[in-house]
């Protein structure tokens, strides 16, 4: 209940973070998990949807939210969470890089912003889209 009442957490990240506290205890994890989700206290989709929200507000592609969301067990929710909302990736590429390179970027900083919105999670195409706009 403590890990809960700090943040959203997914039904993978309770599972680990139990056992790691409560190895003995194994066979009961489950269960507890189990009641806190009929209790609507636990909600995977609960907290994708809020989790996607926070990923897109701090400017990240889709690449590396699949990636972050294979490490907590809710990559397949979020994949059909970006399909319903149709989330335009070139016009995000290109707020991320307007964001960091204000003043736009020259010829000679387009590796530079390539490799930032690459580490970003975006795909090429959507890259270039932002580079070609940036570009002095």
């Amino acid at each position: 209940m403590n890990a809960l009442a700090r943040r959203e957490h997914s039904r993978a990240e309770l599972r680990t973070k139990l056992l790691r506290k409560f190895e003995d205890e194994s066979d009961q994890i489950e269960a507890v998990l189990d009641r806190l989700e009929d209790q609507g206290l636990q909600s995977d989709e609960r907290f994708a949807e809020m989790w996607l929200r926070s990923q897109l507000a701090k400017g990240r592609g889709p690449m590396r939210i699949i990636g972050e969301a294979r490490q907590r067990g809710i990559a397949e929710r979020i994949e059909s969470l970006m399909q319903c909302q149709e989330i335009d990736w070139f016009e995000a590429a290109l707020d991320v890089g307007q964001r960091k390179f204000q003043a736009g970027i020259d010829r000679s900083q387009q590796a530079k912003a390539y490799r930032f919105l690459a580490y970003r999670g975006f795909p090429s195409d959507a890259i270039r889209y932002a580079l070609d706009e940036l570009t002095c």
